[in-house]
């Protein structure tokens, strides 16, 4: 089971790295609440066809619980994608990337003071090593300018970000024993409808951008793949090997949208990046060992 639960989470970042790109690439296509709303909308009507038997075999635990699971799609799925996709109208892909690796931090946090889950001291470690990469690259390579509160807007709306998808990762515990299929369109229908007012605004106030065809493009990806597929894999992980652990493969994000973003958008590669890299990667590597041995 830790194999595959390895794959699906790797497969995971992977589709999240390339959600970094797709952001960057649709400044300008489409704008980032109209964004959010389409992914969660198409999301949640191609996946109706195929859950609905199962939604309808789900539907006593499901109704009980609509709270819970509206709120997990709002935080989760809405919440943070506004502040994604924002994020990326004012920094790079290569430090939103980078900066994924601060949720692990929340999830450690979160479970430790609200749940009392306990954590070795190498998993300790292993989360402050991540944490000081994040914050290597937040203040781009100059930690002062964090303790004079000088972060680039888009930097600041990121570790916002961070937030809303670490407490997400806390709350899935809450969730209903249900079917992931049910729990998936739950979630996206949950995320479409939470979006609806931030779209309206976005429009009101003139931010509005209607997608070309590039937005179109950037659309697509994201239902496919950090909606629907990265989503359900995310949640098995958590399943198979629990928050604390699945939680740290989040860590692999910045390798995959470092790499895309050179490869792809062409942005630079600075010598502070790398130490992040090296820092949460370290981080990783020693948490996940940790967490092996006090598992078994």
């Amino acid at each position: 089971m830790q194999h595959a639960a390895y794959i699906l989470l790797t497969l995971t970042t992977l589709f999240w790295g390339g959600n970094a790109i797709a952001g960057k690439v649709a400044v300008g296509h489409i704008s980032p609440m109209l964004l959010t709303g389409l992914r969660w909308t198409f999301a949640f009507a191609l996946l109706l066809p195929f859950a609905w038997p199962q939604l309808k075999r789900d539907w006593t635990k499901a109704r009980s619980s609509m709270l819970t699971l509206f709120l997990l799609g709002a935080v989760g799925f809405t919440a943070y994608n506004l502040a994604f996709y924002s994020a990326l109208l004012y920094t790079t892909a290569v430090n939103v990337s980078i900066e994924h690796a601060a949720i692990p931090m929340v999830i450690f946090i979160a479970n430790f003071l609200l749940f009392g889950t306990r954590v070795t001291w190498l998993q300790v470690a292993g989360f402050i090593l991540s944490v000081v990469g994040v914050i290597v690259v937040a203040s781009h390579g100059d930690p002062h300018r964090l303790l004079s509160l000088d972060l680039n807007q888009g930097d600041a709306l990121m570790l916002l970000a961070i937030l809303f998808y670490g407490g997400y990762t806390v709350m899935l515990r809450f969730k209903p024993d249900i079917h992931w299929q049910t729990m998936m369109l739950a979630l996206t229908g949950s995320a479409a409808i939470a979006s609806v007012p931030f779209v309206i605004v976005e429009f009101a106030t003139g931010a509005g951008i209607w997608p070309d065809a590039a937005g179109w493009a950037v659309g697509a990806y994201t239902v496919i793949f950090p909606s629907l597929l990265a989503q359900a894999f995310y949640m098995r992980g958590v399943e198979l090997i629990g928050p604390n652990r699945a939680g740290l493969f989040i860590n692999l994000v910045p390798i995959f949208g470092t790499l895309l973003a050179i490869a792809l958008l062409g942005e630079a590669f600075e010598a502070y990046h790398a130490v992040a890299i090296v820092l949460v990667m370290g981080g990783i590597g020693i948490a996940e060992w940790s967490g092996r041995r006090a598992h078994g």
